[in-house]
Parts: structure tokens; sequence; C-alpha cells
């Protein structure tokens, strides 16, 4: 979770995604999920649009399908705007390549550095690009608004002048 109040955004907790089952049967807690996201209140999700990887096996492209799929029926239950992003699009915003997973860790343990706790271990890495991937969408949403903004004050003043 992410708080960017116009301060200096602040990551105040991160998980490692709930799950329920074993092996072949494992899937995302939805429950524990849902309770989590209720606990911070938040007014909006962004995630990164899923796709198949080349060469990834039914199963497995199956059982990432049912997880993106309950990720977003979870936020939309919660009644959350959600705004979906490519991953090249927020990984060339902060400057990263494709799979290096640890350099996003590192580039969010820059960012927050009092979330050293939540980014530490090596495996965290799914935790960085949740982080960097929250703010990335903070900033589409604050350059949105500020564009919404802007036309909506050049078109007060034309109303203005006619």
């Amino acid at each position: 979770m992410l708080v960017n109040d116009g301060a200096a955004p602040q990551l105040v907790d991160a998980i490692d995604l709930p799950v329920i089952g074993v092996k072949a049967k494992q899937r995302i807690d939805v429950l524990a999920l849902r309770t989590w996201i209720q606990q911070h209140k938040p007014d909006r999700a962004v995630m990164e649009r899923g796709q198949a990887l080349p060469r990834q096996g039914a199963s497995s492209g199956f059982k990432f399908g049912r997880g993106c799929g309950a990720l977003e029926a979870t936020i939309q239950l919660l009644e959350l705007s959600m705004i979906i992003v490519e991953a090249s699009s927020w990984k060339k915003h902060f400057r990263l390549r494709g799979g290096d997973k640890e350099s996003a860790r590192q580039h969010a343990l820059l960012t927050f550095p009092a979330a050293h706790a939540l980014l530490a271990r090596r495996k965290d890495h799914g935790r960085g690009e949740a982080a960097l991937l929250a703010l990335y969408g903070a900033s589409l949403i604050t350059r949105n608004a500020v564009s919404t903004a802007t036309t909506n004050t050049r078109s007060e003043a034309q109303h203005e002048t006619a």
C-alpha cells in the first residue's frame, strides 16, 4: 500500500499474496487479500496487465490467468477504481530492464528507505515491483488530474471571453 498525499510517497505495507492449497491446487486466498486491502482503505488499485509467457505450458498459463482473474475480481468487489498498466510502461518509467527483478527491489529500497523491512530480502523482488507499480500508477493519476485541471481552466477561460 502506497500513500501519496502530495508529500514524498510512502510505502506503508507490502505482503506476499496470500495463498491456499498446495502445488497444483494452490490459488490466491481472496478472503485474506480482501481483509488486507480493507484494513488500508485504498481509493484505487494499480495492476500490471497479465499475459502468458512464451513457451509457458497450458497448466501454468491457466494457473496464472486464474490468479489475475482472482485479483481483478477482488478489487472490483471492493468497488475500487482500477488502473491496468503494461509492464513495459512502468519499467521504462523507472529505467528498469525487462526481467531483472532484483533491480526493481533495489530501486524501491532507494525510493522508500523507511520501508526497508518490507523489502529487505532478495526474495522480496515482487514487493519491490508492486511498490514501483503503485508509484507509477499514482504518477499517472497526478498527471491526469493536472491535465484535467488545465483543460477545465482553459475551457472556463474560453467561456468567459465568449
